[in-house]
């Protein structure tokens, strides 16, 4: 068992079950319970790292199974409004390959995401002048429309999901996040290699 693979956020996991809950907050949380169990399987391993990545991990399995309400009123899924999100802060066209990077996305999957948000008349491609194996991509005005009629409801329902945090929390954790993610970005290659 790893730090995400822990009990359920419903089957328990508080102070008592832990051991600990997390630094100032008073409270336990799932993977301060499977660090808690971890610690007394092997009380002399450091689980420092897996307390920061289990909970990391499980944030974001727990905000991917949340329902993006505002984009699941317009039917849009959460990487195909990246996509559509991508095209309209960068108010240009970008290639599918430009779009992969933009998203964080494979290429095969921009192929099948720009495919269905074609057909929804949400973007439009069309061929570079000197190269045809190229496409551009764009949004079309019915594209734009939907990005911009549905950021401010998409932003308050984030917004919603984080009130648990004060401001001061919330500016704290973006920055340590920020921090994190630039170390990663430049270095997880060297890790692998």
């Amino acid at each position: 068992m790893t730090a995400t693979e822990g009990p359920s956020a419903t089957g328990g996991g508080g102070p008592s079950a832990a051991g600990e809950g997390p630094p100032g907050s008073g409270r336990g949380d799932t993977v301060a319970a499977v660090v808690g169990q971890w610690r007394a399987v092997h009380p002399g391993l450091d689980t420092g790292p897996m307390e920061v990545i289990g909970r990391i991990n499980r944030c974001a399995a727990l905000l991917q199974q949340a329902e993006d309400a505002p984009l699941c009123r317009t039917g849009l899924t959460r990487p195909e409004f990246d996509l559509l999100g991508a095209l309209r802060r960068t108010g240009h066209e970008l290639t599918p390959s430009e779009l992969a990077r933009e998203t964080f996305s494979s290429g095969a999957a921009v192929t099948k995401r720009l495919k269905q948000l074609t057909e929804r008349g949400l973007v439009e491609r069309r061929g570079d002048t000197r190269d045809r194996r190229v496409a551009h991509v764009r949004l079309t005005d019915a594209g734009r429309d939907l990005v911009d009629g549905v950021l401010p409801a998409q932003l308050a329902y984030e917004t919603a999901v984080l009130s648990g945090l004060d401001s001061t929390e919330l500016g704290e954790l973006a920055a340590l996040l920020g921090v994190l993610l630039g170390q990663l970005e430049g270095r997880l290659g060297a890790l692998r290699a």
